[in-house]
């Protein structure tokens, strides 16, 4: 099938020069209760708690993840903090510096365990997403379990220019993603897994077919993808891998398979090799705003800023900070935001990294969008229809599809910010129909009230001419 998409010159070799650092923990550390799923865990603890490194602080739902200390300390408050999607409510916690465990490391043994105690056990440890996405790994295992996937897709393809903490991972810590790996095809039941990488990797390559023979586990195989952007986004990746399309409105379980993140099976391999639940990732630190761009490993909740002080502190004053890449990233309110398990790169960038955007002039219809588009889309026609808030135009030309990559942004010769018409057009749509549910909700309430006063004005009615009868005919009421 033919794969769509850029081919973009790379910005990864200055942070992939040295190992992956480790960032001290800092004194006062910010948990935020949403992640980056789009849902806040609920709070377990409360202001003036004693906890310890791994205890829980937070319980997960739908799309939160349960929460853990990364530090052994006193949480302060439970407040509105910046966070990197936004002000929201986190648990801050003060460090003590003495690292003290809730509980003893320990190895879990998985292999004796069925699928449903192992997804158990990866819902408690609060493991999400790493890839960015931070949707809790349970869950996303379960709905593969259930609807019996015969594929694990390892996703380290990693296709943005300036990231690269999945490239320095693969290099460093093949063999913990391969563990992790094994433990997700005995909690979903698939029977094979694939580990994508991108052909721009060779180290990576290297290490991960090392891993693998190592194991000398038939299950797995490693696969070579062009280094193509968005080829990472999960719809994309799986249908390059399986040929099948993934439903806009669907799920990859749909087509058979999981895909999960490569960070995110070396986090399970920590926890069934030491019992310890999600309290750390690593995230490259880069841009031309650094003195000592590098992949760091930081604990959830460690301030920016700790990070460019692990990197050699600022190398420019005149700084943007950036969540994630420069084409899927958003822009973080300054240094003091924390770590999530979404956060997989803070990108200190310069104007000549990223220069200024130039003004918007109106769409010359060239079609270079189109072209690029990774769903098949027509970017302009969606255009048109965001702008004149066309809600049969949006769906027709298939808003739902849009995986919100930039491509047709990087593109776009008029310097039209597509990708930011389209999210804030599926935002109103989304409300929209949020109001249209409650409205038919009000509806319904409403009907069913007027029936249950037309049901009681009947009974009344009967419970009356019944009694009338019993009455051989006289007005029951005396009058």
């Amino acid at each position: 099938m033919k794969l769509r998409g850029l081919t973009l010159d790379g910005h990864k070799s200055r942070p992939l020069k040295g190992l992956i650092r480790p960032v001290p923990p800092p004194a006062m550390l910010v948990l935020a209760l949403d992640q980056g799923a789009g849902e806040a865990a609920a709070p377990v603890v409360r202001p003036g708690d004693a906890v310890r490194v791994g205890s829980p602080i937070a319980a997960g739902a739908g799309a939160a993840t349960a929460l853990h200390s990364p530090v052994s300390g006193i949480v302060r408050e439970i407040a509105e903090h910046p966070a990197p999607r936004g002000a929201g409510r986190c648990i801050v916690i003060d460090n003590d510096g003495r690292d003290e465990p809730a509980v003893p490391a320990a190895p879990v043994d998985w292999r004796a365990m069925d699928g449903k105690a192992l997804l158990g056990l990866v819902a408690e440890a609060g493991i999400a997403g790493l890839g960015g996405a931070a949707f809790p790994t349970a869950t996303k295992l379960a709905l593969a379990r259930a609807a019996g996937v015969e594929l694990l897709l390892l996703n380290g393809a990693e296709c943005e220019p300036w990231i690269c903490c999945d490239d320095a991972l693969m290099r460093e810590r093949a063999p913990d993603i391969v563990l992790g790996a094994q433990v997700m095809l005995a909690a979903t039941g698939a029977q094979r897994c694939v580990i994508a990488i991108e052909d721009d990797k060779p180290e990576a390559i290297a290490a991960v077919e090392s891993a693998v023979r190592a194991t000398d586990d038939a299950r797995f195989e490693v696969r070579v993808l062009p280094a193509l952007f968005p080829l990472g986004a999960e719809a994309p990746l799986v249908a390059a891998v399986t040929g099948r399309e993934v439903p806009h409105d669907g799920w990859p379980p749909q087509v058979g398979a999981v895909c999960q993140n490569v960070a995110t099976a070396a986090t399970v391999a920590r926890l069934v090799r030491d019992g310890r639940p999600a309290m750390s990732r690593i995230v490259t630190v880069t841009g031309s705003g650094v003195n000592e761009p590098a992949n760091v490993e930081a604990r959830i909740g460690t301030p920016v800023a700790a990070l460019v002080d692990a990197c050699g502190g600022y190398a420019a004053t005149n700084v943007r900070h950036i969540a994630g890449g420069s084409l899927t990233g958003r822009m973080l309110a300054g240094d003091e935001v924390p770590v999530t398990k979404g956060l997989n790169c803070v990108l200190l960038a310069t104007a000549a990294d990223l220069p200024l955007r130039a003004p918007e002039v109106p769409c010359i219809r060239c079609g270079d969008c189109a072209d690029v588009c990774p769903a098949g889309l027509l970017p302009q026609q969606l255009h048109v229809a965001a702008r004149a808030g066309d809600s049969a135009g949006l769906a027709r030309f298939g808003l739902g599809a849009c995986i919100e990559c930039g491509c047709c942004d990087y593109v776009c010769p008029s310097s039209i910010p597509l990708t930011a018409r389209f999210r804030a057009a599926r935002a109103r749509e989304h409300l929209a129909e949020v109001e249209r549910h409650r409205a038919l909700e009000a509806k319904a309430r409403y009907e069913r009230h007027q029936r249950r006063l037309a049901e009681q004005a009947e009974a009344e009615r009967q419970a009356f001419d019944a009694a009338r009868r019993r009455a051989g005919g006289a007005d029951p009421g005396g009058g």
